[in-house]
């Protein structure tokens, strides 16, 4: 049976719909492709070393002990001179609600491969990981994080001056039971993981000026670092 002639009017390529098909068939080719070299060369876009933090880490708190603002203040003062500009002195704090924990964090680095964070809460809380698209390195300042996993009968315990990893696709229950505070480093794919940051704030807590200055000071750094050319 022959098409009618609005059919292959829809269909044909000299269409504005074909034309739409065809630019985002070429766009999406384009962006799996670099999604495919930048993958393959991620360690390249990398500006923080994992020893380097964990070292700045355990001195700040060999130095301040219990003092987890001057901890705070030494590690981000010491990555300044090494990293310069890409280390973000404005200590702004955010909350942040993600999957169903609540804490507050310092964002002092952010690109499209890496984040440097202060997360914490003075009270507590507990929640879901997040199954991410990066590497996630908990250095842990001041309280004690645990974790747990499907099949495991204790927690993993993880007290200051200790790095809790959690691998890249990998999901866990976690817990600050008390006051805990942590510089939190993810290096991979950043922007996958902003779904699951805005998630609770979209559709559970509704609270859209956190959600705005989230994203406004993720967005300041992104950009930012990009225009430096990190990525």
């Amino acid at each position: 049976m022959p098409k009618s002639k609005h059919a292959s009017k829809r269909s044909a390529p000299g269409t504005p719909i074909g034309r739409l098909l065809g630019i985002l068939a070429l766009l999406t080719a384009l962006l799996s492709a670099i999604v495919y070299l930048v993958e393959q060369n991620l360690e390249k876009f990398y500006i923080f070393d994992l020893e380097e933090l964990h070292d700045v880490s355990k001195r700040g708190l060999a130095k301040h002990g219990d003092d987890t603002r001057a901890v705070v203040k030494y590690i981000v003062d010491d990555l300044h001179k090494t990293h310069g500009v890409h280390v973000n002195l404005e200590e702004e704090w955010v909350f942040n609600n993600a999957g169903g924990a609540m804490g507050a964090m310092y964002i002092i680095h952010a690109s499209i491969t890496e984040y440097l964070i202060i997360f914490g809460t003075a009270i507590g809380t507990e929640g879901h990981t997040g199954r991410h698209t990066a590497d996630d390195y908990f250095h842990i300042l001041t309280g004690e994080q645990r974790a747990y996993v499907p099949g495991e009968y204790e927690p993993e315990i993880y007290p200051p001056g200790s790095v809790h990893h959690l691998r890249r696709g990998v999901v866990k229950q976690y817990s600050m039971p008390d006051k805990c505070f942590a510089l939190e480093y993810a290096r991979g794919w950043i922007p996958p993981m902003l779904f699951f940051g805005f998630a609770d704030g979209l559709f559970s807590t509704l609270d859209y000026p956190t959600l705005w200055k989230t994203t406004h000071l993720t967005g300041k750094q992104m950009i930012g670092n990009l225009l430096r050319g990190k990525f």
